[in-house]
């Protein structure tokens, strides 16, 4: 399947949704923030067929990573993920580089699809 990398300061949630991904059959790569996951990313060199994100996080926040991300890795596939109303709309602008936001709480169905539809897109 795909290899995704998953972005979340939150180590239960986290952990939860690599877990997801993985009995999908996906190869899961975390990362603990926006900064990791930059860090990550630049590791494998851009290699991931998608990045799910969280929007609010420290140091570097999603909205920070995905256009980090994109300006060094402009095929990669984002998703964001909030819980936050104020952060969905800061997503809104970004419309040309992330595929979606998933809007937190979220059921595993709907982590799903959105991840099935952002791969196949």
């Amino acid at each position: 399947m795909a290899r995704i990398l998953l972005v979340d300061d939150e180590e239960t949630v986290r952990g939860f949704l690599k877990r997801a991904l993985e009995i999908d059959g996906h190869a899961v790569v975390t990362a603990t923030d926006g900064s990791d996951g930059l860090d990550r990313l630049n590791e494998a060199g851009g290699a991931f067929d998608l990045m799910l994100t969280d929007i609010r996080m420290p140091l570097m926040d999603g909205i920070a990573l995905s256009l980090a991300a994109k300006r060094d890795f402009p095929d990669l596939t984002i998703l964001l993920m909030t819980g936050f109303a104020d952060q969905r709309e800061r997503a809104r602008g970004l419309d040309a580089i992330v595929t979606d936001v998933l809007t937190k709480p979220f059921s595993l169905a709907d982590l799903r699809s959105m991840v099935k539809r952002a791969l196949a897109a």
